[in-house]
């Protein structure tokens, strides 16, 4: 039992490492590959707002390293400092893909707003239902244990829900891509391969979630039948 437990914590983590490498290796090669019309991020998501009648969303830069991203609250697309000043591929991919989910808040796209909804709960769930297994486990307090597994559940729930709102972004951000011409020819295959990289790091929390929580289960029938 000790074996599956522990198999299932290094798959998780195998499996989450990969797409990340997988991500990071794809970024970092179209980030130093210029696109042939010298379109920073920053033009490419103004380009793209202003033609889907999103004046009102700012583009800012912010500090980090893949930080971008699209705040609702704000009304404002973020993009980290090399995809906002530099005129590669990458830049005009990931601007694109952001501007995708200004436009989902727009037409108001339902998982995003179910997504949007339940972030508190998710904010809460990732904090006391690990603090609520850990005690439990520690005090043999099953019940308690319990209540943590279906706090990573909440969890494991926001993850399926946001595969879909991150691949629809990435669907209109490449329309975007096509209409507008920001790409030609072989580079709109370049933006494809890296956006199914970054949406390979969202099916991996899916499946590291999952994973974790068939683990929880195991510990927690483990200790139930002692």
């Amino acid at each position: 039992m000790y074996l599956v437990e522990y198999g299932l914590l290094f798959l998780g983590a195998a499996i989450a490492f990969i797409a990340q490498t997988f991500v990071s290796g794809s970024y970092s090669k179209y980030s130093k590959v210029e696109n042939r019309n010298g379109l920073t991020g920053k033009d490419v998501a103004r380009k793209i707002l202003d033609k889907n009648g999103l004046k009102d969303v700012t583009v800012e830069e912010v500090e980090g390293y893949l930080t971008d991203h699209y705040d609702p609250t704000k009304k404002v697309v973020r993009l980290s400092k090399s995809i906002y000043e530099d005129p590669t591929i990458a830049s005009v991919s990931v601007a694109a893909h952001e501007c995708g989910h200004a436009i989902q808040d727009k037409v108001g796209y339902k998982a995003m707003r179910l997504r949007n909804r339940i972030v508190p709960l998710v904010n809460f769930s990732s904090y006391a239902g690990y603090i609520a297994i850990v005690v439990g486990a520690a005090l043999g307090l099953l019940n308690l244990v319990r209540i943590g597994i279906i706090a990573e559940l909440v969890i494991v729930a926001f993850q399926v829900i946001t595969l879909p709102v991150e691949i629809n972004a990435s669907k209109r951000g490449m329309q975007a891509i096509k209409e507008e011409s920001f790409l030609v020819d072989d580079e709109v295959k370049n933006a494809k391969t890296m956006l199914k990289a970054a949406a390979s790091t969202y099916l991996a929390s899916v499946v590291t979630a999952l994973l974790q929580v068939f683990r929880l289960v195991l510990v927690y029938g483990r200790r139930n039948n002692n």
